[in-house]
């Protein structure tokens, strides 16, 4: 009955200290309770097996975490959990590419450094280059940097 309690402890704690590393970020109630089931497991067998019992339960413990570490790294498990799908969208700034140096529009919202502007009809992103702004204060292009309406009051 001793090696059964150890032996659950034991498996416990690896299935914990698996799911602390791969799938709860941060120390959490997971990796705790594998370290409590771990350290209870050799007390236990410490105490209840001899010197002789607790040392092969350390031993095998040991073991056992590390060959679950290695075995779930390099099994196909990790890659079913891994995020394999990248970004190729693009953001439309189409109606950035129409405004010019010197156009005149309208502050549609409050510029608090950025927010957005009509020109011509189109609305984009501006950022103010005079502070803040209100909304309906008559602004001019000052210059366009990378994409970057940069705005000053009229």
């Amino acid at each position: 009955m001793d090696i059964l309690i150890i032996a659950a402890l034991i498996i416990a704690a690896v299935v914990l200290f698996l799911v602390e590393l791969f799938v709860i970020p941060g120390i959490s109630i997971a990796g705790v309770s594998a370290l409590v089931c771990i350290v209870y497991a050799n007390y236990y067998a410490f105490a209840n097996l001899g010197a002789t019992g607790g040392f092969i339960t350390l031993i095998i413990s040991a073991i056992a975490c590390i060959g679950s570490l290695v075995w779930f790294m390099r099994s196909k498990t990790l890659d079913n959990l891994s995020l394999k799908k990248n970004i190729t969208s693009k953001v439309d700034n189409s109606a950035a590419l129409k405004i010019r140096v010197g156009d005149k529009g309208v502050c549609t919202t409050r510029l608090a450094l950025i927010g957005y502007a009509e020109f011509d009809g189109e609305v984009v992103e501006v950022k103010s280059t005079d502070g803040f702004l209100d909304s309906k204060t008559p602004v001019i292009v000052e210059r366009i940097n990378d994409g970057v309406i940069l705005v000053k009051k009229q």
